[in-house]
């Protein structure tokens, strides 16, 4: 219900339309009408469908004042609804209105969709469901140019010169984008009756019917009436996007290839007409009767069996009409083979035709069947007249209409294109093309005339829609038409079908194939002389253009004499061919080129760029374009291309260039821009001219940057140096030592650093200019010099670890007593001095731990580095030798030194790292003990007794910071931070047991107390396999556990040990094993016997030693304090491992002096 009532809306909307434009036409608002036959006053031969309203209101010009559209409706039409409203303005006074373009702009609006103008903004209708038409466009729209104004850019009075010279040879500003080269008209001689384009698409579509009925085959009509009310847009938009009906599948595939075809065609809807031809009221001759079939029978046929009452409305039934005294006027009226009479006969015959109200209603039946008639008898005199060539099946008219012939048949054979995307062929086409082949033997087709004409017709569907598979389909018509053989009645025939054409003043006489491939050739060439501009956006269609120009050839200059006129074939052999391209190409170069030149001076200013930077930037692209496009297709005809656009552009490129280089001095922002796209520009042009010469190999005299930049460079890399190093003193300074993130665990100025080392190496491989060996060693100087400067300034901020062990205690014997006695307070000597304390506190487990980081960031990094390093130096050294050979020993050589110059610089910095790491390493642990855990673990471990202060409390403190170290530390480095805490424990472990002081004794039963501590803390480490490896931890532990056995031993025992070690010493028998696991020493000895709670050993200790018994002393823990005497310094030195010398050169009796005069020396200093 909705669908009628939108059809009737829109049937009235129609018929309104029709009766405004017939009153603006016929009220005195135009001064002239115009037809393709001349000015008329007449409106009945007027469709006015197929006129476009928008033209004719804008042909009626006024000056006086105007009238809204919307006005005129409601003006002539009161009862017209009131929401139809228009805004655009009719004139009231107006101008030449031409029928011919009116109809071509209405086909043109048919692409779109129909809108109204309105105050609010332009509205639509939709004439399909939005949904089935798919997503809009995701493309962006144009962008839309706007002018800029630049400040003008400095540049030398010389530079300006040579350019604004060569502006004034060619215009200051050309288009880029390649204008439309147009297609020449084959010239085929002019219809003089008027027929219009509309006119011969109807015609066609008839004659296409007439053949089939010829043919004998069987047509149904369609009988759906209502669709010769619906808008002609409307059928053309459903012809692809609609299924047939279901009704449509009684039809024969015939009848369905016809309503296909006239959709496409676009062709009036006369069911009629169709049914008369099926009924064969025309009585036209078929195949079967031997008759031939001729355009003026049709005609005729359809004249005296159609009448007026067969048509929905007057106007369609005045157009056909007229149209068919067109098509009789232009095969009878002109004929050469009537005489005057009779030429006199045909015109007054059809002009009564003509004239609807005599034809119409003077005239009786009988009176038009006998005008009928007359022209018929004349019509048929002139079909009996025999064929000129003796082809079968030929007729009169295929010589005497063959400019109609080959007209209609151009028309028949564009319905193959889809109306809504004219780029494509429909699905039918195959089965269309074997329909319109029945319309030969009467417009007088060949199968090389088939070919040749839809050739053309693909060609001129190719230009204007830039498919490109209608070019290929194209070339393979054509390349049928060149190589078919004729025998010679065809061929005489085709030489016959004269073409007139206008080429260098002269009229050229063509056949109609010869026209043809002129017409092709004529619009190849316009495209080859400046192919970077053509094809510069599809690259593709360059060959394809070259096979069809090769395919049709080039007409030789001269000779326009007759239509034997000769075509220059493109041989591969053939000099010709090779000097034609030889012109294509060297036309093209000075064009592209001028045409770059011209706008390169102002670009620059709008771009801030030097003229030359942007001119050899847009030199590289045409030179690309030729290696990756055009050159591989030229070179087949003209191998020499390549070398001739390599020569005359590095010759037009040069000459400015050599007026730059003369005055340049440093490294400038234009010579920065400058330099690379003059070196590029020349490797790119000598790659195009070795591809050219091929085995004949020539050298291309090269711009001398190389001379020029080289100095330059240099300077600017050694210009960089204080630049960085300040740089990088800055980034350390500032530095907090906090990780960047919990990603990047490095310091910020290790990240800084190397973003502007990274920087330097960019921007000097970043120039694209030619460098040598010293270059890179001058870069690789400054990064050493930069990362060794970070290096070093983070070394100076550690501490030395034996800092952070704490004081050696007082040697006393243990003895149990009653009475309190006064104690005495231990007094320090030396202190650490406050800069150590300083860095010692600064100098945290995160920030050490970040420290680590940043050097196991700068290894990575530098490898990093290095390899960009090397790429970079591999492209310049592969580009120079791309433009400069070199000769294999100087490239060895050149390998060396680059190996031995990142050896001699980077190498450094890496094992310069690794060492830093390993003493962070190593401090770290003794740090967390002895340091920053020294009062909850080395001073609060088994002081007073065993059992009141395990080791269980002391791993509370330590477990926090192995996480802290865990959630800091890199992964790759965890182990060995965990190493160095797991051995600085074991090391406090075995410190409390040997250096414990006067507050710690040891009794048997204590000791197992201890052995059940070293298992708990190796387990810790171990921490059930996830922590350090078992055998580590078990090696690392061998030492403690050795101390312990010994408190385990009898006193006796330990007695005898010591006095035997100390006779080893007095016969210079002591042990050379300073592997720090050997215990059997008298320093480790002594120490058991002073920390063993043993009457027996205090006993001894007192008798030899006379050592103060451990009450009389105060063990308080001193602060920031280093070793007491430096003479139990010396006697009790120790590494980080407990490593205890060995050597002496006293016997026992030297060494009981030593200990007594030590002894007496502590009492002196009142510990």
């Amino acid at each position: 219900m909705e669908d009628q009532e939108a059809s009737s809306l829109l049937e009235r909307y129609r018929l309104d339309r029709r009766k405004l434009l017939e009153y603006l036409l016929s009220s005195g608002l135009v001064k002239e009408l115009r037809t393709p036959s001349g000015p008329t006053t007449s409106l009945s031969p007027f469709d006015f469908d197929n006129l476009s309203a928008d033209y004719v209101l804008d042909r009626l010009v006024s000056g006086k004042y105007t009238l809204s559209l919307s006005c005129a409706f409601w003006l002539f039409f009161p009862k017209l609804p009131k929401f139809v409203y228009f805004s655009s303005p009719i004139p009231v006074f107006g101008g030449v209105v031409d029928v011919g373009e009116a109809r071509k702009k209405y086909l043109n609006e048919l692409a779109y969709p129909v809108t109204i103008h309105s105050q609010s903004g332009t509205s639509y209708f939709l004439l399909s469901k939005p949904e089935s038409v798919g997503s809009p466009p995701r493309r962006a729209p144009p962008p839309i140019e706007v002018k800029q104004t630049v400040e003008q850019v400095p540049f030398s009075s010389r530079q300006m010169d040579f350019f604004n010279a060569k502006d004034t040879a060619t215009p200051l500003m050309q288009s880029k984008t390649a204008q439309r080269v147009k297609i020449p008209p084959l010239g085929l001689p002019n219809l003089r009756s008027g027929l219009s384009e509309d006119d011969l698409r109807e015609s066609a579509y008839e004659i296409l019917l007439a053949s089939i009925v010829y043919s004998g085959a069987e047509i149904h009509a369609e009988q759906e009436k209502k669709k010769e009310k619906n808008p002609k847009f409307l059928l053309g938009l459903k012809s692809k996007r609609e299924k047939p009906h279901p009704q449509s599948h009684s039809l024969d595939r015939h009848s369905q290839l016809i309503r296909t075809i006239r959709l496409q065609m676009q062709a009036s809807y006369n069911f009629l007409g169709c049914k008369l031809l099926a009924s064969r009221r025309l009585q036209l001759p078929t195949r079967r009767t031997n008759g031939k079939m001729d355009i003026p029978q049709i005609s005729l046929g359809l004249l005296n069996s159609i009448f007026k009452s067969d048509f929905l409305h007057e106007k369609s039934y005045m157009q056909w009409k007229s149209r068919q005294v067109g098509v009789l006027e232009e095969l009878l009226q002109y004929s050469a083979n009537l005489a005057a009479p009779e030429h006199l006969t045909i015109k007054s015959s059809l002009e009564k035709i003509k004239i609807p109200e005599e034809w119409e209603m003077t005239m009786s039946p009988s009176e038009r069947v006998e005008i009928l008639s007359t022209i018929k008898h004349l019509a048929s005199k002139l079909s009996s007249l025999p064929g000129r060539f003796g082809i079968e099946g030929e007729t009169y008219y295929w010589t005497a209409g063959y400019h109609l012939n080959m007209r209609l048949y151009e028309t028949l054979l564009l319905s193959v294109f889809d109306i809504l995307d004219e780029g494509q062929l429909i699905e039918e086409a195959e089965e269309i093309l074997i329909l319109i082949k029945l319309t030969w033997p009467i417009l007088g087709i060949t199968q090389k005339i088939h070919d040749a004409i839809f050739g053309w017709v693909l060609f001129q569907q190719f230009v204007e829609t830039d498919e490109a598979k209608l070019l290929e389909y194209a070339i393979l018509e054509l390349q049928k038409v060149a190589s078919g053989e004729d025998d010679d009645k065809e061929r005489i025939y085709m030489d016959s079908l004269a073409c007139l054409r206008q080429d260098g003043g002269n009229e050229v006489k063509l056949s109609l194939i010869r026209a043809i491939f002129f017409s092709i050739s004529s619009w190849c060439v316009g495209k080859l002389q400046d192919y970077h501009l053509h094809f510069s956006q599809q690259p593709g269609n360059f060959k394809r253009v070259m096979t069809l120009v090769s395919t049709v050839g080039i007409p030789t200059s001269g000779n326009y004499g007759d239509t034997k006129m000769q075509f220059t074939s493109f041989d591969i052999s053939d000099k010709n061919s090779s000097k034609i391209i030889k012109s294509f190409v060297e036309r093209t170069i000075e064009t592209a080129y001028n045409r770059i030149a011209s706008t390169v001076d102002l670009e620059s200013k709008v771009e801030r760029k030097h003229p030359l930077c942007l001119l050899a930037n847009e030199l590289r692209l045409i030179v690309e374009r030729e290696i990756n496009v055009f050159f591989p297709v030229l070179r087949h005809w003209c191998p020499e291309s390549g070398t001739i656009i390599a020569l005359q552009l590095h010759s037009n490129y040069g000459k400015m260039l050599k007026i730059f280089l003369k005055e340049v001095s440093c490294l400038s922002e234009d010579v920065k821009s400058v330099l690379p796209a003059a070196h590029l520009l020349d490797r790119d042009l000598t790659k195009l001219y070795t591809t050219a010469c091929g085995s004949h190999n020539q050298d291309l005299h090269h711009y001398p940057i190389g001379e020029v930049a080289k100095p330059i460079i240099l300077d600017w890399v050694i210009a960089q140096y204080s630049r960085i190093l300040e740089w990088t003193g800055r980034a350390f300074n500032l530095e907090e030592w906090e990780p960047l993130s919990s990603q990047q665990r490095q310091a910020a100025s290790i990240v800084e650093v190397f973003r502007i080392i990274e920087e330097t190496v960019d921007q000097l491989f970043g120039l694209n200019l030619p460098m040598d060996i010293t270059h890179l060693q001058a870069l690789l100087s400054i990064i050493f010099h930069t990362l060794n400067a970070y290096l070093e300034k983070m070394h100076n901020q550690l501490v030395e670890k034996n800092h952070v062990y704490p004081s050696a205690p007082p040697l006393t014997r243990y003895k149990e007593t009653s009475m309190p006695i006064m104690k005495k307070k231990l007094v320090e000597c030396i202190f650490l001095d406050d800069n150590v304390i300083s860095k010692l506190n600064q100098l945290t487990v995160s920030k050490l731990c970040v420290r680590l980081n940043t050097l196991n960031f700068i290894q990575k990094q530098i490898d990093m580095l290095e390899d960009g390093i090397r790429k970079s130096w591999a492209l310049v050294r592969q580009s120079d030798k791309g433009t400069w050979a070199e000769t294999e020993p100087q490239e060895l050589t050149c390998d060396e030194e680059v190996d031995e110059l990142f050896a001699t610089t980077l190498n450094i910095i890496r094992d310069t790292s690794s060492l830093i790491i390993s003493k962070i390493c190593d401090f770290i642990g003794p740090k967390v003990v002895f340091w920053d855990l020294k009062y909850a673990f080395i001073s609060r471990l088994y002081r007073g007794n065993v059992e009141g202060a395990r080791l269980d409390s002391v791993l509370l403190h330590v477990d926090p910071v192995l996480d802290n170290v865990c959630g800091l530390i890199d992964d790759n480095l965890r182990d060995l931070v965990i190493l160095s805490i797991c051995k600085a424990s074991l090391e406090g472990f075995a410190w409390v047991l040997l250096d414990g002081g006067p507050s710690r004794a040891f009794s048997d039963s204590d000791v197992v107390l201890m052995e059940d501590d070293l298992t708990m803390l190796k387990e810790f480490f171990v921490a059930d396999g996830e922590g350090l490896p078992y055998s580590l931890v078990e090696q690392e532990a061998k030492f403690a556990e050795r101390i312990l056995d010994l408190y385990s031993l009898e006193t006796e025992s330990v007695i005898q040990m010591l006095m035997t070690a100390s006779e080893q010493i007095s016969l210079g028998l002591e042990s050379q094993d300073h592997d720090h696991m050997h215990v059997l020493n008298v320093h480790t000895l002594m120490r058991v016997l002073c920390h063993k709670k043993d009457v027996e050993a205090s006993r001894f200790l007192k008798t030899k030693y006379q050592l103060p018994m451990s009450s009389e002393y105060e063990d308080t823990p001193s602060k920031d304090s280093t070793s007491i005497s430096p003479l139990i310094s010396d006697l009790f030195k120790r590494s980080t491992s407990f490593h205890r010398s060995k050597k002496s050169h006293s016997g026992f009796n030297s060494f009981k002096k030593q200990i007594q005069e030590a002894t007496s020396e502590i009492r002196n200093v009142g510990w």
